[in-house]
């Protein structure tokens, strides 16, 4: 499965060696990582909305914290990491929280408080290494080949992604339907990331800037681009996973233990199209490709609130939801990494990490309060609404930044 996947990437032209060895260890390191958090998140919402009994409300509120408790951390880790100009060591203790916050799901039991609890921890350690990680990224690699190199990145992360549900649903086989086996299991494999990270992670680095460059001055001023807001409005008209699948799942009366394999769906697509969206995006342009992927969200918004059911609405839903990830995740990272400088590349990732994640907040809030007020099928209407309205204004203030990314790209070709 790895290798084959992995061929598929070199044939898109995504090939390690074009990338580099910094890519391809971060990549191993985000693979083991997304097989030991999928084994938990895959299950999560169903486990809250169906063992729990939360309402949709207090599951959004829950998605929100989920999404949301990274803000301020993202933009702490991208700051410190710029700041002493060690990006391999905050990122690793990044890792390293968020594989021990595994070990207070064993202790959480059914409370909720401290499910969320636990939850923040995960999603705390998330923060501060997303923003070094993708900074490493983006100092080991020519800005012409920005978009092919986190294309390559998140196919891996997204095989980690695929292979955690079905390592859920085989530890869950085995364990009689017991979920502690699998919060264990999650952790052991997460360790075994955190181990990768430190043996074959060369920590690329900058020039250790003068202390003046990296001020919260310096923030303020990378935040008044339009790369922020882009990012911000957009994140406002996405609405989680989690409400996705929760949908879907309703629509079509999948059986209970059919729901993991959902987020296989969405991570099979998402690693077999990363790596060539990636490098389309090099060729003609990354705004024109990150543009196309949102729009593949209001397909699967009105789809949800279709005519269509069955086998045929799930493999529908599940690919464009797919596309939507592979076109937009790294594509964003690659053109945020070649807009900020090098001295403030992590902080600057961390503030468009972090205004994303705040604007998640607020849709899962807003969705799920739509969703028990309306319905689901009319919340994911108003969705679908408002992100055709959002993307022609995320296209208008991401133009100036693209143009300019373009100028740069072919100056130095």
């Amino acid at each position: 499965m790895y290798l084959s996947t992995l061929d598929r990437s070199r044939a898109a032209g995504g090939s390690v060696r074009t990338v580099g060895g910094t890519v391809f260890a971060l990549g191993a390191v985000s693979l083991v990582t997304d097989v030991s958090a999928e084994m938990v998140t895959a299950i999560l919402p169903l486990y809250l909305v169906v063992g729990l009994q939360f309402s949709p409300a207090a599951y959004g509120v829950v998605d929100g914290v989920y999404s949301g408790a990274t803000v301020l951390l993202r933009l702490a880790g991208g700051y410190v990491a710029d700041r002493v100009s060690r990006h391999k060591a905050v990122a690793g203790v990044g890792y390293g929280l968020s594989a021990f916050a595994k070990l207070g799901l064993l202790a959480a039991g059914t409370s909720g408080p401290l499910i969320g609890l636990v939850i923040m921890a995960d999603r705390a350690g998330k923060g501060l290494r997303t923003a070094p990680r993708d900074a490493l990224i983006t100092l080991a690699t020519p800005q012409e080949r920005l978009g092919r190199a986190f294309g390559v990145h998140r196919t891996m992360d997204a095989i980690g992604a695929f292979l955690g549900p079905v390592a859920t649903l085989g530890v869950l086989a085995l364990a009689g339907g017991a979920f502690e086996p699998v919060f264990m299991a999650s952790f052991c494999v997460a360790l075994l990331a955190v181990l990768i990270l430190v043996l074959f992670v060369p920590d690329t680095r900058s020039s250790r800037p003068h202390p003046s460059a990296v001020s919260w001055r310096a923030v303020v001023e990378l935040g008044r681009g339009r790369l922020l807001p882009a990012a911000c409005l957009i994140g406002l008209v996405t609405i989680g996973d989690g409400f996705v699948y929760l949908v879907l799942q309703r629509r079509v009366e999948l059986g209970v233990g059919w729901f993991p394999m959902l987020a296989v769906g969405t991570s099979l697509v998402y690693l077999l199209l990363a790596a060539p969206l990636g490098r389309l995006a090099d060729r003609v342009g990354r705004l024109k490709v990150f543009v196309g992927g949102n729009a593949t969200l209001i397909g699967v918004y009105l789809l949800l609130d279709g005519p269509f059911g069955g086998w045929p609405l799930v493999v529908a839903v599940l690919a464009l939801h797919g596309t939507f990830y592979a076109a937009t995740d790294g594509v964003l990272a690659a053109l945020a990494g070649a807009t900020f400088p090098a001295e403030l590349r992590a902080t600057g990732l961390a503030l468009v990490q972090s205004g994303q994640a705040l604007s998640y907040v607020v849709s899962s809030v807003l969705f799920g309060l739509a969703w028990q007020a309306w319905g689901p099928g009319p919340a994911c209407l108003v969705a679908a609404a408002l992100t055709a309205v959002a993307l022609p204004f995320t296209a208008f203030l991401l133009t100036k930044e693209s143009r300019s990314l373009s100028a740069h790209t072919s100056a130095s070709s």
